[in-house]
């Protein structure tokens, strides 16, 4: 298995990292069963509750309990290639069904737990779930979607210790009394399961349009051994904490496999309700955390909070993806804790494609350079590459006469999608649809979404770059850019602006926010139009919707028209 050594450059970590892929790998068999094995009474996981309440986990209970549930599917029916659609919030079943699933050769469906009944009900149809195993809280959500669609025969809850069950659901709990602790690999090549065989599936986000299901091959746990051992720089007895929801690929960076891979333990807060920043500081500095992992917007609030009240003297690595680092939070988060943010880029279809590790000098606002087996070039719309300083999409090569070597971690398919599967995944290359620039040494400087870019007066604006500029300012929490038609430029620049408490809007404020970003960045990037809202739309992982913007803006126009 892999073995973490030391890099003294970032050319020597490109040059000489090496990832090894055994054959037909199934993480639960070759990793997971093998750990417990040799180091079983070793603490894996640490699990903090809503209410507080701290349990520590071993690898051998992972083995065992996962053990058990795969006996007791199988005897439901459950076998390789079904899909089992999961939605449980951050609690510890998450973890046991997944490995258990994988010892079927099971595909796991993770679901977020905010899905509404209709979003429910487009997945369960959509993806032609097997079955289902979610948190009671959820089953009456459930229950709805199924006046919409038709629900599986095989229901599974997992209750709450007081909760007494819903008619025509398992019970979790009554399933895996009585069942063996032990479940080695299937000798049957029809069950067993691994190497290239479908083994998790993944619903984007949705940024512009209906959501795709992401479909990653068995290898996929490995491509996360260099997020977790590189990017956030974990060793053994390291305890890592990535602040996100089961239902996202965010949370496999960080909360699973590449982490136990690189000898660290999981740290899990399964929280309900609104993020409080107070309460995440307490948590860092109550449990020792010494390595996290979180959205830039979470990092924004911190810094707002007197982070002198918490002892964060064991915290050594942060690292930050899923939106651009604002380089205003960089500075005051590196002033405050004397800690930089590392930064990354990936998608729900990867795992890190550009990266920012210890042995490299972190650029605020860049998100790095390519990681190891990642062969990443810049794309202009005519499909040439795009030298330094030139914006285009980031794709990433493949050898079209070896398909078999596509990097560890990048998409299997589109699950029933052949034609976006054909459009990410040519011959080629695999397209991103993400915008980015590189500069001279090399670093990457993110974008947006192609759809996201605005072109005004002949000039072309990434979001993110006046979005940065703007919630520089201390009156701004979170702002979204997107472009608005205009008759002399095109389009022009609109920023939607969430104000800090204690701030109104005026036009005094207006005038000051602009002026603003004209110092920060190229004044001609500046928003010719400011709308305050109470909130910005976003997908149920967080994301900003700004294609849910421009649809509002069309619609107001359009009615203007009328």
């Amino acid at each position: 298995m892999n073995t973490k050594r030391e890099f003294q450059s970032y050319d020597d970590f490109k040059a000489n990292f090496q990832l090894e892929v055994p054959d037909n790998f199934n993480f639960v068999y070759d990793f997971l069963d093998v750990a417990a094995h040799e180091r079983g009474n070793e603490p894996a996981l640490i699990h903090v509750d809503n209410h507080g309440v701290r349990r520590d986990y071993t690898f051998n209970w992972f083995k065992e309990q996962s053990s058990r549930l795969a006996h007791a599917l199988k005897a439901r029916g459950v076998k390789k290639g079904h899909k089992v659609m999961i939605i449980l919030y951050r609690r510890i079943e998450f973890w046991v069904v997944s490995l258990a699933l994988q010892r079927l050769g099971a595909i796991v469906v993770s679901a977020p737990s905010q899905l509404t009944p209709k979003d429910i009900a487009f997945r369960v149809d959509f993806g032609k779930i097997d079955a289902l195993i979610v948190e009671d809280s959820i089953t009456p959500r459930v229950e709805e979607a199924g006046r919409q669609c038709k629900l599986p025969e095989l229901l599974i809850e997992v209750p709450d210790e007081h909760f007494s069950g819903t008619k025509g659901w398992l019970n979790y709990f009554e399933i895996l009394q009585g069942q063996p602790s032990s479940f080695p690999r299937p000798d049957n090549p029809a069950e067993n399961s691994g190497g290239r065989d479908p083994m998790l599936v993944f619903f984007s986000s949705g940024t512009s349009g209906m959501p795709k299901m992401v479909c990653h091959d068995a290898r996929y746990p490995l491509g996360h051994y260099l997020t977790a051992a590189y990017w956030h720089d974990l060793n053994p007895g390291d305890i890592h904490f990535t602040l996100a929801d089961t239902g996202w690929g965010k949370a496999v960076w960080g909360k699973f496999y590449g982490q136990w891979m690189a000898g660290a333990v999981v740290f899990v807060w399964d929280f309900r309700g609104k993020f409080e920043p107070a309460k995440l500081l307490q948590v860092l500095s109550e449990h020792k955390v010494t390595s996290f992992c979180a959205p830039p917007t979470v990092y924004r609030f911190l810094i707002r909070e007197d982070l002198g009240r918490y002892d964060l003297s064991s915290l050594r690595h942060c690292t930050t993806a899923g939106e651009l680092l604002n380089e205003s939070v960089f500075l005051e988060w590196k002033k405050m804790t004397g800690k930089p943010i590392y930064e990354a880029f990936g998608q729900t279809e990867t795992v890190c494609v550009l990266l920012t590790v210890k042995c490299m000098q972190p650029k605020p606002g860049s998100v790095g350079r390519p990681a190891p087996g990642w062969d990443v070039v810049l794309v202009d719309e005519h499909g040439n590459e795009c030298p330094p300083g030139e914006e285009g999409e980031i794709c990433v090569r493949l050898d079209p006469t070896r398909p078999e070597n596509h990097p560890v971690g990048l998409l299997r398919e589109y699950l029933y999608d052949p034609e976006r599967t054909a459009e990410a995944l040519t011959p080629s290359l695999y397209h991103t649809g993400d915008k980015a620039w590189m500069d001279e040494d090399g670093y990457y400087w993110f974008l947006g979404r192609v759809d996201d870019l605005i072109k005004s007066s002949g000039y072309r604006i990434g979001p993110f770059e006046v979005e940065s500029a703007l919630v520089s300012h201390a009156a701004v929490v979170e702002a979204a850019v997107t472009g608005v038609p205009d008759p002399v430029r095109g389009q022009a620049v609109k920023a939607s602006v969430v104000l800090a408490e204690g701030f109104t809007p005026s036009d005094e404020l207006t005038k000051a926010l602009q002026d603003h970003v004209k110092k920060v960045t190229a004044p001609y990037k500046y928003p010719r139009i400011i709308e305050y809202v109470k909130e910005l739309p976003k997908t149920i992982s967080g994301k900003i919707r700004r294609v849910e913007i421009r649809e509002k803006d069309a619609q107001g126009a359009a009615a203007k028209a009328d």
